[in-house]
């Protein structure tokens, strides 16, 4: 086949069939492209425990169910389970009650490297009627029940009123379909030219965010169906601070400017056509705090316990910050370990390798600019259905009456005396 030959033209294809990180453990697969995402992780835990103590406290005879949607397929997603149900045993526990049985349910797109994932996931320990917190302490086993669900989260996944708590990250800015005006050369909303919305018109800009907030508002109502009363969710993607949405800050740096530059060398060199680089999109928005708290008002189902931009810090670790050829491989692997499935689907494995060798040697000229620019704002959400508001006030009045109570008898107690 020539290199300008029909690949499967990622445009026309059902994203929820194709898309997904790079699965494997290469050097650009994602389970070893992913420890950005798990420092900007871990720096968001304690947003992540208030969104749990806003859980209610049920039967422990039920199972708690927690729920990760966009798990992929590297270690982060086990770590933030283990912390998830770690804290709610201690929530049981300063209760007063036993805690329950725990279920984990792992989710993301059919395409998603489930074997990899659960290879990495550790056995479960055989308690034998042994405590949970004898479980817990167990090196090298998990306490929990675990299954892989594929599906895209756009959709119903679980039964209704079955899930206590719905955690998602780096996950929800990726598009269920890429807007068909974007593709279409009669459209003024037509991407040409580039491979990303970043710098694109603002008629590509007003495509791309009512995609983004049709999905987001399919995603929350099923959720909406499928959480328990008194359930929360945790929710994290990327986001933006400017206004303007054809400015997508971080994202834009890691798509739009040397991937961007990378795909017009293949151009000018002949290795593809100016009509191949334009059918190729990247489906992600990274919506504003307006363009999220838009979609969830208007559903109507949650209220919004918590909702912030949240500064991540770069997606590039490297352990030699002063050598420029690693800090454009990294450049390279991250980009490869989000997109390369639909790089590879577009243009072949041979042509996409030539392309992120391209990204590689421009980052390489501008390491210094990178690490110093490339910054990743996320979009934080904890939400609550309505009735679990309304619950959650009343604990809240509930504990502080009872700590205003201790400090009254404390400061008696000490009169006396």
């Amino acid at each position: 086949m020539s290199p300008m030959g029909d690949n499967v033209a990622v445009s026309n294809i059902n994203l929820e069939k194709l898309l997904s990180m790079k699965g494997g453990k290469g050097e650009g697969s994602y389970a070893n492209n992913s420890q950005a995402q798990a420092l900007h992780a871990r720096s968001m835990l304690h947003l992540l425990e208030e969104a749990l103590d806003g859980v209610r406290i049920s039967s422990p005879e039920a199972p708690f169910v927690v729920v990760d949607l966009g798990c992929s397929c590297g270690s982060n997603t086990i770590y933030i389970v283990d912390v998830i149900i770690k804290h709610m045993v201690k929530r049981y526990e300063s209760s007063g009650y036993e805690p329950p049985e725990f279920s984990a349910f792992f989710s993301d797109l059919p395409s998603n490297d489930f074997n990899t994932l659960f290879q990495l996931l550790p056995p479960l320990e055989n308690n034998g009627g042994s405590s949970m917190e004898e479980c817990l302490a167990s090196n090298g086993h998990r306490s929990y029940f675990a299954a892989g669900v594929p599906g895209s989260f756009y959709r119903r996944l679980f039964p209704a009123r079955s899930v206590d708590f719905f955690h998602s990250a780096f996950s929800l800015h990726w598009l269920s379909q890429m807007p068909e005006a974007v593709l279409d050369r009669r459209s003024a909303a037509y991407n040409k030219g580039r491979v990303f919305i970043h710098g694109a018109s603002e008629s590509t800009a007003a495509a791309y965010k009512r995609q983004f907030q049709a999905d987001l508002a399919e995603f929350l109502r099923a959720r909406s169906i499928e959480m328990k009363k008194g359930g929360s969710m945790f929710l994290v993607c990327l986001g933006r601070t400017p206004v303007d949405p054809t400015d997508q800050g971080g994202a834009g740096l890691l798509f739009g400017t040397h991937f961007q530059d990378a795909w017009d060398d293949l151009v000018q060199e002949g290795l593809i056509s100016a009509e191949k680089r334009d059918n190729f999109n990247i489906p992600v928005y990274a919506p504003s705090l307006q363009d999220f708290k838009e979609v969830v008002e208007a559903d109507g189902s949650f209220t919004i316990n918590k909702l912030e931009v949240f500064k991540g810090g770069s997606p590039l670790v490297v352990s030699r910050p002063d050598d420029a050829s690693e800090v454009g491989r990294a450049l390279a692997n991250s980009c490869r370990s989000v997109s390369g499935v639909l790089v590879d689907a577009h243009i072949g494995d041979n042509l996409s390798e030539e392309l992120f060798l391209r990204v590689a040697s421009r980052a390489t000229s501008h390491a210094k600019d990178l690490l110093e620019q490339l910054q990743f704002f996320h979009i934080v959400a904890s939400l609550l259905l309505l009735k679990a508001k309304r619950w959650l006030m009343k604990t809240r009045r509930k504990e502080y009456l009872k700590r205003l109570l201790y400090t009254y008898r404390y400061i008696f107690s000490s009169f006396v005396c």
